[in-house]
């Protein structure tokens, strides 16, 4: 764990990092307060500090110092680091999860004595977050190289994961850069190679932060509240009893079997989080509640169920307000396979809306403009369009009418020879994803 407090000397030796985050940045720049003597009862800053301390907005130059003492030899790279940390980042206007003033994340930090190397280690993490995504989050997601005005500030190179959220906007989910040498040449970090050659080493970053919460909610949920892919719901099946005249203590009886049933069972190599909800509420509450919360599976019991020896099943995927009966033996087998079905569908409905919200045939600028904008102007029209561009500094104008950019390269180019900009109609260069983002 690292510094919070950040000397702005450690942010001067890389210009154009600082550059980059000049305008994000918290600066602390007294270290008391006292008594405005002007103003009896209220209080003023005191003790101006000789260096002013920037509030961790990143964490690359402080690591750089530490690195620079640790590394000497060859022998001691790679040198790997992750920390999860506190980040504040001045934001204009904050949203929610997506752009907060203070945000948690992990950041890496990684140094190594070639270029291949910190380059593998780059799409490396890149590939662990697509993977962690997709797999576990239920979230599919575009990869490929950030264009350079989007680069993280002082990179040589950052390519991230890109998702769609359900109104078609993007959503940058995580990131992982190459700093090459310029990182290691201002902190100075220095090895000495297998010939006795003094070397920089060459630096990489990534990380990931509360935005994936973000992302979370806004790929899977409904008007009823949340809906969490099994994997990552704290509670993946909750047993809900209706309790009703004498029939009280054998319903709740019931419910705590089966929940103890369900909890030997399991799932993606863990055993299934089942609980029996025995509070004193209503049981329509209750399961509503768990509705909202995004319970994967929610299995009622009453009187009824315990004479027929079987559950009302609702899966969160499906009409909420619809079930099924299921046969008490039947509920514990079946319940792994259940929430596999559900992981899978989540995943499958916002594949779905991926692939059918990209466009891929829109070569000219009216119908990017179209797609964008919709015949009523609707801010929420459209989606991605993966199209040719020619990098021309002449496009920006066009894409911030549009509040569009180009959210990355995707590695799997297709960019037919001959092809034109969609923005310029000037011969295109590359194969670039456009949307709108948050």
């Amino acid at each position: 764990y690292f510094p919070l407090f950040i000397p702005l000397s450690y942010f001067e030796e890389e210009a154009e990092h600082v550059e980059g985050f000049a305008k994000e940045m918290a600066v602390v720049t007294h270290h008391r307060l006292e008594e405005d003597p002007g103003a009896p009862g209220k209080l003023r800053p005191a003790g101006r500090l000789a260096e002013p301390l920037i509030v961790r907005p990143t964490s690359e130059t402080v690591i750089g110092k530490s690195f620079a003492k640790w590394i000497d030899s060859y022998r001691d790279l790679p040198l790997m680091i992750n920390q999860w940390a506190n980040v504040v980042r001045w934001e204009m206007r904050p949203r929610v999860l997506l752009r907060t003033t203070e945000f948690l994340w992990q950041e890496g930090h990684t140094a190594h004595a070639t270029e291949a190397e910190a380059r593998e280690e780059t799409a490396r993490m890149l590939e662990v977050y697509r993977e962690f995504a997709e797999t576990v989050l239920a979230i599919p997601v575009l990869t490929g190289e950030k264009p350079a005005e989007e680069r993280f500030p002082g990179a040589v190179s950052s390519v991230s994961i890109e998702a769609m959220m359900q109104d078609g906007k993007a959503l940058q989910a995580g990131t992982s850069h190459y700093l090459g040498q310029g990182f290691a040449e201002a902190a100075e970090i220095q090895f000495l190679d297998r010939e006795g050659e003094r070397q920089l080493v060459h630096t990489t970053s990534w990380g990931v932060s509360t935005r994936l919460l973000g992302a979370l909610v806004m790929s899977h949920s409904d008007d009823d509240g949340l809906r969490l892919p099994p994997r990552v719901a704290p509670q993946q099946a909750v047993v809900v009893p209706i309790l009703r005249g004498e029939d009280t203590d054998a319903v709740v009886a019931y419910a705590e079997e089966l929940a103890a049933e369900l909890g030997k069972q399991s799932y993606a190599g863990e055993p299934v989080r089942a609980l029996a909800d025995l509070r004193d509420r209503e049981a329509p509450a209750k399961r509503w509640e768990w509705v909202r919360k995004g319970v994967p599976l929610i299995l009622e019991v009453g009187p009824r169920d315990i004479a027929e020896g079987a559950a009302m099943l609702r899966r969160r995927d499906a009409d909420g307000r619809s079930g099924e009966s299921v046969p008490r033996a039947e509920i514990a087998a079946r319940v792994p396979a259940l929430l596999e079905e559900v992981q899978a569908s989540y995943l499958a409905a916002a594949a779905e809306r991926l692939r059918s919200r990209t466009a891929r045939d829109i070569r000219n600028l009216d119908d990017f403009r179209r797609w964008f904008e919709g015949d009523d102007g609707d801010p929420n029209s459209g989606g991605f369009v993966r199209a040719p561009w020619s990098e021309s500094p002449g496009s920006a104008g066009i894409m911030d009418e549009l509040k569009v950019s180009v959210r990355c390269l995707p590695f799997d180019q297709r960019l037919e020879q001959g092809s034109t900009c969609v923005l310029t109609g000037e011969p295109a260069v590359v194969e670039a994803i456009f949307a709108r983002a948050y």
